[in-house]
């Protein structure tokens, strides 16, 4: 029998391929910003602002709202419509922070239906933070 439990969560998330990195923060803190430069960087948009994370069956699924799907908002341009994917796999979540940890000692972790998740926390509006994403996500892949 399938359980499935839904929660909503203030992100954004971005998938490459079937895999999808959440990406949290206060409001401003770049997380949309950090989307379009993975975007740019062969991504896709999951959903921007809110994203329902879904346990089906003990692995962790991302979606948008059915009310902002496809939407981004993009400072300056507004509300735009953009290219989405929908129920992909959760493989990372991204914290945006002002002053990361520069080596931290022990694994970071996101706890999300009791399911641990790598986590990664990355300095606001970084220049690298798109090249930082997109190596951690190469290395989860390559650990599957």
């Amino acid at each position: 029998m399938s359980t499935v439990s839904t929660e909503s969560f203030h992100a954004t998330t971005v998938a490459k391929g079937r895999r999808a990195v959440m990406i949290k923060g206060p409001s401003g803190s770049g997380k949309s910003d950090l989307a379009l430069q993975l975007i740019d960087r062969g991504y896709v948009l999951v959903s921007d602002d809110q994203t329902l994370i879904a346990n089906k069956d003990g692995v962790l699924r991302a979606s948008a709202p059915p009310s902002i799907e496809g939407k981004m908002e993009v400072r300056g341009l507004g509300i735009i419509e953009m290219a989405v994917v929908s129920d992909v796999r959760l493989i990372l979540c991204v914290e945006l922070q002002d002053d990361p940890e520069r080596l931290p000692l022990d694994p970071q972790v996101e706890t999300i239906f009791g399911i641990e998740l790598p986590k990664l926390c990355v300095r606001s509006h970084a220049a690298s933070a798109p090249v930082i994403v997109d190596i951690a996500m190469t290395r989860i892949e390559e650990d599957q």
